[in-house]
């Protein structure tokens, strides 16, 4: 009974050690191959971009806000 357990762990741990061979190969490694740190200019422009645009849908969303708030009653008075 012991030694089904120990032959089963070896399994287990024969096929970990494929899957981390393949990491590497296939369209995966691929990517992992060419990927590259980004110089600190790269890394600045990025960041600043997606702050510009995280400030961009902030201001589309409060102006849906207002519009909502402001303009719902407005129209209603309007309307009647």
């Amino acid at each position: 009974m012991a030694t089904g357990i120990v032959e089963r762990s070896w399994e287990i741990q024969k096929r970990i050690e494929e899957r981390a061979k393949r990491l590497g190969k296939g369209r995966y490694g691929r990517v992992l191959q060419m990927a590259r740190r980004p110089t600190k200019d790269e890394y600045s422009r990025v960041v600043s971009l997606t702050a510009l645009g995280i400030l961009i849908i902030g201001a589309v969303g409060f102006l849906i806000y207002l519009i909502f708030t402001y303009g719902g009653p407005w129209l209603k008075g309007l309307f009647g």
